[in-house]
């Protein structure tokens, strides 16, 4: 059992604020790079997993819908994508939440690839355009990123345990 484990729950306001920021960052060009991983769908799939009674399905849904207009490609394509990771995050869920940031990490990456495969495969069916394999570069380092971004994003949560935990 890792560290992260703990029934240690984060404010509404620092998960829906830490997606909204990301989301924001999510509109800067630099997302463009085909190699630049998808931090919007790393910070939803993360607190689907860690905060599941807060973000879910509706959320990857929305804020897939929102990207996909942003970039004015197929409408539904980001949408699709942040589903289908959601969807992996919660059925992996309560396994997840057993392990350290490492291991989840490894466990979302299958479900990171997959959910990419299948869009992009329906995409260029769609467009006649198959993009190449260096997404599969970015679908790692958004995997490889869990860890620091899991960290960061469970730092409010463990300082506000720590101070109860203080006062008990």
């Amino acid at each position: 059992m890792g560290a992260d484990s703990r029934d240690v729950h984060t404010d509404g306001w620092v998960v829906w604020g830490s997606i909204l920021l990301v989301f924001l960052l999510s509109l800067l060009p630099w997302r463009m790079a085909i190699w630049a991983p998808d931090l919007l769908m790393l910070v939803i799939a993360f607190w689907v997993v860690h905060e599941g009674n807060k973000v879910g399905l509706v959320a990857g849904f929305v804020f897939g819908l929102l990207i996909d207009v942003h970039d004015s490609g197929p409408l539904g394509q980001y949408a699709l994508t942040y589903v289908l990771v959601c969807y992996g995050a919660v059925v992996l869920r309560r396994r997840l939440l057993r392990f350290n940031l490492w291991r989840q990490a490894l466990h979302m990456l299958p479900v990171f690839v997959l959910a990419r495969t299948l869009t992009l495969a329906l995409t260029a069916s769609l467009m006649g355009v198959w993009p190449g394999w260096w997404w599969a570069a970015a679908i790692l380092l958004a995997s490889l990123l869990w860890v620091p971004v899991g960290w960061i994003l469970l730092l409010p949560g463990n300082r506000l345990a720590a101070m109860n935990s203080q006062t008990d």
